[in-house]
This record gives structure tokens, C-alpha cells and sequence, in this order.
């Protein structure tokens, strides 16, 4: 696992914590913060996979 995937992965996590911290305060703007931050982390994911696929 390269620096990338794992940067998303971690930010997947923390996206989906204050995804759901949103729900439970009701408060709208950290709900919308954190699927923000879980798109952020898929997409580094991705770019680490392709990272990883050139370097073979």
C-alpha cells in the first residue's frame, strides 16, 4: 500500500466520522464536510491504485 491509498483511506474514515457526527448534531454543513471528505479520499485511493499500476 503506497502513500496515497492509504492518505484516502484515512481520510475516508475522518470523512465518514464527521459525516456522522452531522447526522447526530443535525448539523448540515459537517454532514455535507464529511461526504466531501469521503469523495477526497476515494479519489486519492484511485490515484494511488494508478499510481501503483504504472510503477509494475
Amino acid at each position: 500500500m503506497n502513500n496515497e491509498k492509504l492518505k484516502g483511506s484515512l481520510e475516508q474514515v475522518k470523512g465518514e466520522a464527521k459525516e456522522q457526527w452531522g447526522k447526530l448534531t443535525d448539523d448540515h454543513s459537517k454532514e455535507s464536510e464529511g461526504k466531501m471528505d469521503k469523495v477526497k479520499g476515494k479519489l486519492k485511493e484511485g490515484y494511488g491504485k494508478v499510481k501503483d499500476e504504472l510503477k509494475r
